[in-house]
């Protein structure tokens, strides 16, 4: 990442949070546990990260930062999604964990936003669904610290892990951690369950 892209995600940033705290809603309304409902109808939270849509570079600058980066996949009007952001988001414990060990963005699972992949295909959002083969929602998929080799992996190979659909809190959390002591790397997941998480 150069400088100048450094440059311009600060100001991004920076210039978001001002507008925020002089009370622009930027199309975004607050629910009662603090997330967003933007425009289009997702729920968002305002530890989301701000994103150029450039997935290698945010793999590379969340890892920089001794982070996972996560791609959570949501639809308007998805029930378990709005459970994940009232339910599971809103409780303390998971939120800090996951803010502390993990960049996450959100994508829309039919948006026309372009992204670029770790390929360097250009490509909707809705597109790179198809691509990764994410059929519901929510989904969130876990990529490695480091992006070296992801370009020349089939797209599914390129995930660590992912959560396919809703968990309950304690699972959810579960999973989060799972892939932040990188136990991905000896056992499934389920696995990690059973063996008390050690």
């Amino acid at each position: 990442m150069s400088n100048r892209d450094w440059s311009r995600r600060q100001f991004t940033g920076s210039t978001l949070a001002a507008l925020s705290l002089a009370g622009v809603g930027l199309g975004r309304v607050k629910t009662a546990t603090g997330a967003e409902l933007n425009e289009d109808g997702l729920h968002h939270q305002p530890w989301f990260l701000d994103s150029f849509l450039e997935l290698a570079d945010d793999l590379t600058t969340a890892g920089e930062t001794g982070k996972h980066f996560a791609v959570m996949w949501e639809l308007k009007g998805c029930p378990y999604c709005a459970e994940t952001h009232n339910v599971n988001f809103a409780e303390k414990r998971i939120s800090d964990f996951i803010r502390s060990n993990f960049d996450v963005l959100q994508l829309n699972f039919i948006g026309s936003r372009l992204v670029t992949d770790f390929d360097g295909e250009e490509i909707s959002e809705k597109d790179l669904a198809k691509k990764y083969g994410v059929r519901f929602t929510p989904t969130i998929q876990f990529f490695p610290k480091n992006v070296e080799g992801l370009a020349d992996k089939q797209p599914r190979k390129r995930e660590v892990t992912r959560m396919p659909g809703y968990m309950k809190p304690d699972h959810f959390l579960t999973m989060f951690q799972y892939v932040a002591s990188e136990s991905y790397n000896s056992k499934s997941f389920r696995e990690y369950l059973k063996t008390g998480q050690s």
